[in-house]
């Protein structure tokens, strides 16, 4: 069905759909390449905010020249009616004659609607193509849809026995440029990114992404605060970007009123025994949209995203020190008896960094989304 000419198309769109991660939920990141005998003739990608499609983008590109074409699209051309008209219509209009689309897509609104309308329409279109990556690529969007939150991934940068700080509480810095530039690289690619007090309270932190020319690529700061404690003065405030706040019920009122004079955003969630439920926080992200969290939190945040099973994969940064056992772990107590209980991960992605090692584990029994 597919030929190398196809797995090449598809392979740069593929490549052009990541440059929307990060900047267009709550819609997927897609690409889009119109070729016509062996030509590039239109290239594109979902815009920031999610509008222009990927579609719209490559055929204003194209031009009349898109007429007996191939469209090689990573994800299922929308049917529906939104700010904009379907891209199925569009490329009907401009007499595509061959659509590969990578996978499909969940929204209901679409779901199978946009390749039985380009069907219809007498256009040959073929699906499955790098299937895989196309999927790896919008895990988030795929994600809230299956399961109504973000994918997660959980950042832990530890020493080489798994402690992220001295007894003392000193962790600058554990891992050296080359690895700390990865993990902005990744906040990049995030729609939101998350730490506790604890966090807030040891490192007061900016959650922005400080790589030349990405500074404008900052995820949403997401704090899980409880009992509404965040101080004034905290960084998060003074960046100039909105910042959102999961608190508890019953929170103190002129607090919440200071706080939302300085741009907070609060929202309510349901408490759980020592702070907030994970579970009723991601699904406040996916109520949001969001579709790709990055959390960053201490131990015991972790130790609880991972116990609810709401991490999706592991970002772990290695540095090449030896703490002890004196040292505060990466990870907070999960209460495990048995071996057996343990959440499984397995690595998929490894690579030195400088003097450091980064390695991405993701987990070993995929969510309905993978």
């Amino acid at each position: 069905m597919f030929d190398d000419a196809d797995a090449r198309w598809m392979r740069a769109a593929l490549t052009l759909a990541r440059r929307g991660l990060g900047r267009v939920a709550p819609n997927p990141a897609v690409g889009c390449v119109i070729v016509k005998d062996g030509v590039v003739l239109g290239r594109g990608w979902t815009q920031p905010g999610g509008r222009p499609h990927a579609e719209t983008m490559a055929l204003a590109q194209a031009g009349e020249a898109a007429r007996g074409a191939a469209a090689y699209v990573t994800l299922e051309p929308c049917a529906h009616h939104g700010r904009t008209p379907p891209c199925a219509d569009a490329l009907i209009a401009a007499g595509i004659a061959r659509v590969v689309a990578a996978a499909g897509d969940p929204d209901p609104r679409v779901d199978g609607r946009g390749l039985s309308r380009l069907r219809a329409a007498g256009i040959a279109v073929a699906t499955g193509l790098l299937e895989a990556e196309a999927r790896e690529i919008n895990a988030g969007f795929l994600t809230r849809h299956a399961l109504g939150r973000p994918w997660l991934t959980l950042k832990l940068a530890g020493s080489i026995d798994g402690r992220i700080a001295t007894a003392s509480g000193d962790s600058r810095w554990i891992t050296g440029p080359a690895a700390r530039a990865r993990v902005h690289l990744i906040r990049a690619e995030a729609d939101a990114i998350l730490v506790g007090m604890g966090t807030l309270r040891a490192d007061d932190p900016r959650l922005d992404v400080r790589l030349a020319g990405l500074e404008d690529r900052s995820p949403l700061p997401v704090l899980l605060d409880p009992r509404l404690s965040t101080p004034p003065s905290a960084r998060l405030l003074s960046t100039g970007r909105p910042t959102l706040i999961l608190h508890a019920p019953g929170v103190d009122a002129p607090r919440a009123k200071t706080l939302r004079g300085l741009g907070a955003e609060l929202v309510e969630v349901a408490a759980a025994p020592g702070g907030l439920s994970p579970e009723a926080c991601l699904a406040a992200l996916g109520a949001r949209g969001l579709t790709r969290a990055f959390c960053e939190g201490g131990g015991r945040l972790a130790a609880a995203l991972i116990e609810a099973d709401l991490v999706d994969e592991i970002a772990w940064f290695t540095g090449g020190a030896a703490i002890g056992s004196e040292g505060m772990p990466a990870l907070g107590p999960l209460g495990l008896s048995r071996l057996a209980e343990a959440r499984r991960y397995r690595c998929v992605q490894s690579a030195r960094l400088g003097p450091d090692a980064f390695s991405l584990w993701r987990r070993a029994d995929p969510t309905p989304a993978a």
